[in-house]
């Protein structure tokens, strides 16, 4: 039988998931439910790949979904993981900046534990959470020191509407540092835009522990990330550029065939 999906957040992202439905590319899944807070947005989607457009959380887990994919923003987790996952739907989120926030993500994963359910963090923007794992235990087993960062560069445009814009970002022509903290600090000031951060801090040194450095170069477009995670003897850099946010609804797409392929990659 195919597992059932839903989504909350219908713009950009959710609807590379829907087309990959309906181009076939997620063969083990079905969509049945989608939810938005522009409901046209929820109901353009269903149009698009079948489902239910719904109004609320609670209509939405009435389909039933094996799992449930977040696109919307970190409100949106802060508001529906727990009860999500209590009735035991897995969870896949993109908003991970809410879990900055411990003793929310200590909730999140009892949560889990009570349904019976998965929280399945996809890559998004980024990647190699595998071999930052893989370090970080291997300096947890042998009582090693670890260093953990994220340096992003990005246009000076893209941080307009936050508390690090500065109109001479705009006209200054060298990169400038404008955030360099942790990346529990960098979720506090930016919310929505340094979600990789926060995933490359669970998956290493956590959010208090893992620096965060954001750097403006002028005329660029997209977001540049650079992970590195370090202990004596072992060293690990992850380097990825991305223009546009495509990626990460692309990595909900691998995640799924992932999950439902007989050959799993880690």
């Amino acid at each position: 039988m195919k597992k059932r999906l839903a989504i909350i957040g219908c713009g950009f992202l959710g609807n590379i998931v829907a087309k990959a439905c309906r181009d076939g590319l997620l063969e083990d899944y079905e969509l049945v439910a989608a939810m938005s807070r522009d409901h046209q947005k929820a109901r353009s989607l269903t149009a698009l790949a079948g489902g239910k457009a719904c109004l609320n959380l609670k209509e939405l887990l009435e389909e039933k979904p094996d799992y449930v994919l977040e696109m919307a923003s970190v409100q949106s987790i802060r508001d529906m993981a727990v009860p999500v996952l209590r009735q035991g739907c897995s969870l896949v989120p993109l908003s991970i900046g809410a879990f900055s926030d411990r003793a929310f993500y200590e909730e999140v994963q009892a949560a889990a534990r009570e349904g019976g359910a998965k929280v399945h963090i996809p890559s998004g923007a980024v990647g190699g959470f595998d071999v930052l794992q893989t370090i970080s235990l291997m300096a947890h087993a042998e009582g090693a020191q670890l260093q953990a960062g994220i340096e992003t560069r990005k246009g000076p445009a893209s941080l307009q509407n936050t508390s690090l814009y500065e109109d001479a970002l705009m006209t200054e022509e060298a990169d400038r540092q404008v955030f360099c903290g942790t990346a529990q600090e960098a979720i506090a000031l930016l919310p929505t835009k340094v979600n990789v951060a926060v995933a490359t801090a669970l998956a290493s040194a956590g959010p208090e522990h893992t620096t965060a450095r954001i750097v403006s170069v002028p005329g660029m477009a997209g977001d540049d990330h650079k992970l590195t995670v370090e202990m004596d003897g072992m060293k690990a850099v992850v380097d990825i550029y991305s223009r546009t946010a495509s990626i990460a609804g692309w990595s909900v797409v691998a995640l799924l065939r992932n999950l439902a392929s007989p050959v799993v990659f880690y």
